[in-house]
């Protein structure tokens, strides 16, 4: 792939990003997105891929419907969901983040419809949830998710919300975002630890550690937006699987430039294979 296929405006992270990143533990890229990028994306989700356009269908029949559309993995990509894996800019970012030896781990496809619930604060670094030696091995690597908003969300409408810094205080037992968020870990961080509710116009991303705390809002019944489109590629570090390191399907392997069977070559997880690798 060339630079110039690249499906986003920027073809790498400035010094100010790959700051933001470390201090605060995520970047957000409003409007990133090429205008064919985004467009394509859309309709590749919308259009071309038979069990969104079902849901939508179903939206449209029942418009109280507040059950949303989730999939992971997220195997059935085309043309533009398929780019995103290795396109220059994130291939770009992540090496410029977390260097070059990174894994592609899962993704996962989501719209979520009006009416819909609120997502607690949370972390969605496992291996911090399990007391197994190789979880403890693996506790301080790096898990990156990119969260893709093709079509945006306005603050109080499904927005994403984060704790910025909050990456930085180790999620153990006890450790809660009502806590931070009452400064019992400032001291510890040396900042001010405070909730920020993003705002994204369409075409957007953010690039998260994951451990920041993260949440979002409700979608309310009268959001003018019939629903927010939201997908996720997640990397890690290199090493034993994540929870969710999906089995690779065949076809992607083989299809794959040598670059992608580098990202693709390694261990899926499986029931156990934590206390078989100890």
């Amino acid at each position: 792939m060339q630079e110039s296929d690249s499906l986003f405006r920027l073809s790498g992270p400035s010094q100010e990003d790959i700051d933001s990143f470390h201090n605060d533990g995520y970047i957000a890229y409003p409007d990133v997105f090429t205008d064919d990028g985004r467009e394509g994306l859309i309709e590749e989700i919308t259009q071309h891929f038979e069990p969104t356009r079902n849901y939508i269908a179903e939206l449209e029949r029942n418009p109280d419907n507040t059950r949303a559309f989730f999939m992971r993995p997220w195997n059935e990509r085309r043309e533009y969901s398929d780019r995103l894996i290795d396109d220059p800019f994130i291939t770009n970012l992540l090496s410029a983040t977390i260097r070059d030896a990174y894994h592609f781990c899962h993704s996962a496809l989501n719209l979520a419809p009006k009416g819909i619930g609120p997502i607690r604060y949370h972390y969605d670094h496992h291996h911090w949830r399990y007391e197994n030696p190789i979880n403890l091995a693996e506790r301080n690597k790096y898990y990156i998710q990119i969260l893709y908003y093709p079509n945006g969300f306005k603050r109080g409408d499904r927005n994403l919300k984060v704790i910025p810094g909050s990456h930085k205080v180790e999620p153990l037992e006890g450790v809660t975002p009502e806590r931070i968020l009452a400064g019992e870990f400032d001291d510890k961080v040396g900042r001010k630890l405070e909730e920020k509710r993003l705002e994204l116009p369409p075409g957007s991303m953010v690039y998260i550690d994951a451990r920041i705390f993260h949440g979002v809002e409700a979608k309310p019944l009268d959001s003018t937006q019939p629903y927010r489109i939201f997908c996720i590629d997640i990397f890690k570090q290199a090493g034993p699987p994540h929870l969710y390191t999906q089995e690779i399907p065949s076809e992607w392997m083989e299809r794959a430039t040598p670059e992608r069977k580098k990202l693709f070559t390694r261990d899926g997880y499986t029931e156990g294979c934590w206390n078989e690798k100890q």
